[in-house]
């Protein structure tokens, strides 16, 4: 599944429609640190995958700012770690 990720930067938000319904991400920016604190899938389309991509790309997103990142949201945190090749953007 493809899906078009919007980063709505001022407000500090990763998000998608899928099928209709709306799937985000949360963050807050301070200086140079990115902090995810909310990631959520309505359970309609959840088990698609759908919140991993949501972090890849948050992820990638900090990795091409310069962003450190601290995974306040258990998804978040999770996905990190199981992901270890996004290990060096941890603050």
């Amino acid at each position: 599944m493809v899906l078009d990720i919007r980063h709505l930067a001022a407000a500090h938000r990763f998000e998608t429609t899928v099928d209709g319904h709306v799937c985000e991400l949360d963050y807050n920016l301070h200086g140079q640190v990115m902090t995810i604190t909310h990631t959520g899938v309505p359970e309609q389309v959840g088990g698609r995958g759908i919140a991993s991509e949501l972090v890849r790309t948050a992820l990638d997103t900090a990795r091409r700012e310069g962003w450190k990142v601290v995974p306040a949201c258990s998804y978040a945190q999770v996905w990190m770690e199981r992901h270890p090749a996004y290990g060096d953007l941890r603050a």
